[in-house]
C-alpha cells in the first residue's frame, strides 16, 4: 500500500509513538483523580505534554493548552465560547478556505444571530488580506481561518493576519490542523489569540487528541462541563485553564502518544520534515501537471505551501478515480467535498469533488514517482 491520505490522518508514525500509548496503557491511571502511583504517572505526562506544546507554539506557558478530542472540537470550543450574539451584535469573519470544522458552528451561530461575513477565494482558492480588513466592522469581534486549506494546501499568512486582528483589537482565532507539526507557529509573534489543531495529522500523533491553547486574558466560556478532579464541591466547573476547557478523563493513551511525536519531532526538526514533505509533493505536481486531461487545484507558485497536490481527470468523478487508485494500484487518497464546501464552489468542482493526495516525511520518491504513473496511466485511458 502507498499511502497518501496523511492530510486525514497521518498513517506511518514514529515508533516511538506506538511505544509511549502501549507504556502508558500499563502504567497511566486517571489524571486528577487521586494520588495514587498510576494517577500521579498520567497526571506527570499530560503535564509535560502540555510543557512541550507550550514550547513548540510559544502560548504563554503550560496552562494555556487544554486538550480536546480533536481539533473540530477545539474549534467549537473556541467559537462558541467567545461568540454570544445574544449579547448585542457580534460580527465574526471567516473565509471560504474554511472546513466545516469553522463553517458549521459558525452557520450555527448564525441562526442565533451571528453577523458572519465569510471571505470569497478566487479561482486558485487564495483570499485577500486587504478584503479582510475592508469586511472589519464596529462589532467585529473575531477573525477566525485555517493556517492552510485542506483541499488546496494554500496557505494564509497568519502573521498578516495576527497583525491586523491586533490592529483593530479584534480576537484571532487560527485554525492550524494541516500545518501544526510541519510550520513554525508562534501564538506570541502571529499575535494569535486562539490556536486549534489536531495531534493525529503533521504531530503524528494518535488519533483522539486535539488542542486549544488561549492566551491568557482571553475568555473562553467551556464547551462541556463536569468532573475536573479539583472543586468537586463548587456547583460551577472551575473558571481557570487549563481545567476551565477539559470536563472529564482525558485521554492519556493518546496523549502519552502525542508528548513521544513531539518529541521525535523536536528531535527530528520541523524545518527538515517540511522540506521533505514539500519535495515529494513538487515531485508530484511537475509530472502531473503535465499530463492530457489533468486539472491540478490550487496556487502552486506559492512554494511554502501544505504538502497537498489534488487534482481531477477530465470526464471521471473524483470518487471512480480514487477507486481504482486504491483497487488497482494499491494508493490510498482522498476524494469527495474534504469537508471544504465553499473552496469547492470557488474551485468550481462542487459537483466532482476531486482527489487529493498529500504527503508525509515517511513517503518516498519511488512512493511519489508510481502514484504519478498511475494517474497518468489513468487518464489515458479515460
Amino acid at each position: 500500500m502507498i499511502y497518501l491520505d496523511n492530510a486525514s490522518t497521518s498513517f506511518h508514525k514514529p515508533d516511538c509513538v506506538f511505544t509511549a500509548v502501549m507504556e502508558a496503557m500499563h502504567q497511566a491511571g486517571n489524571s486528577g483523580r487521586g494520588g495514587s502511583g498510576e494517577a500521579m504517572e498520567a497526571s506527570r505526562l499530560i503535564f509535560d505534554t502540555r510543557c512541550r506544546i507550550a514550547e513548540m507554539f510559544e502560548a504563554d506557558g503550560p496552562e494555556c493548552v487544554a486538550f480536546t478530542s480533536n481539533a473540530t472540537e477545539a474549534l467549537n470550543t473556541a467559537l462558541f465560547g467567545v461568540l454570544h450574539p445574544g449579547d448585542g451584535p457580534v460580527h465574526a469573519i471567516a473565509t471560504e478556505m474554511d472546513h466545516n470544522s469553522v463553517l458549521r458552528p459558525l452557520y450555527a451561530l448564525e441562526k442565533k444571530g451571528l453577523e458572519l461575513t465569510v471571505l470569497p477565494a478566487d479561482r486558485k482558492g487564495r483570499i485577500s488580506l486587504t478584503d479582510m480588513e475592508a469586511a472589519i466592522r464596529p462589532e467585529t469581534k473575531v477573525i477566525v481561518c485555517t493556517h492552510a486549506s485542506n483541499l488546496t494546501g494554500n496557505r494564509n499568512d497568519i502573521h498578516a493576519i495576527g497583525e491586523i486582528a491586533k490592529k483593530h483589537d479584534i480576537l484571532f482565532i487560527a485554525d492550524a490542523a494541516q500545518t501544526a507539526g510541519v510550520f513554525p507557529i508562534s501564538m506570541k509573534k502571529d499575535q494569535i489569540d486562539i490556536l486549534c489543531f489536531s495531534g493525529h495529522k503533521g504531530l503524528m500523533g494518535p488519533q483522539g487528541t486535539g488542542v486549544i491553547c488561549v492566551r491568557p486574558g482571553v475568555k473562553v466560556e467551556p464547551l462541556k462541563v463536569g468532573g475536573s478532579g479539583i472543586l468537586t464541591f463548587q456547583k460551577e466547573h472551575p473558571l481557570d485553564m487549563p481545567e476551565a476547557l477539559e470536563a472529564g478523563t482525558l485521554n492519556s493513551h493518546g496523549i502519552a502518544g502525542l508528548r513521544a511525536a513531539l518529541g521525535w519531532i523536536q528531535e527530528t526538526g520541523i524545518d527538515r520534515i517540511r522540506q521533505r514533505e514539500q519535495d515529494l509533493m513538487m515531485r508530484f505536481y511537475e509530472q502531473v501537471k503535465k499530463i492530457s486531461g489533468v486539472t491540478v487545484y490550487g496556487d502552486f507558485s506559492q512554494k511554502d505551501r501544505s504538502p497537498v497536490v489534488t487534482l481531477n481527470i477530465m470526464g471521471m468523478g473524483s470518487s471512480e478515480l480514487s477507486m481504482i487508485l486504491g483497487e488497482d494500484y494499491g494508493i490510498s487518497t482522498r476524494s469527495g467535498g474534504h469537508c471544504a464546501p465553499l473552496m469547492h464552489q470557488a474551485l468550481g468542482t462542487e459537483k466532482t469533488g476531486a482527489v487529493r493526495f498529500s504527503f508525509s516525511c515517511f513517503n518516498t520518491e519511488e512512493e511519489v514517482d508510481e502514484a504519478a504513473r498511475a494517474v497518468k496511466e489513468i487518464a489515458e485511458e479515460e
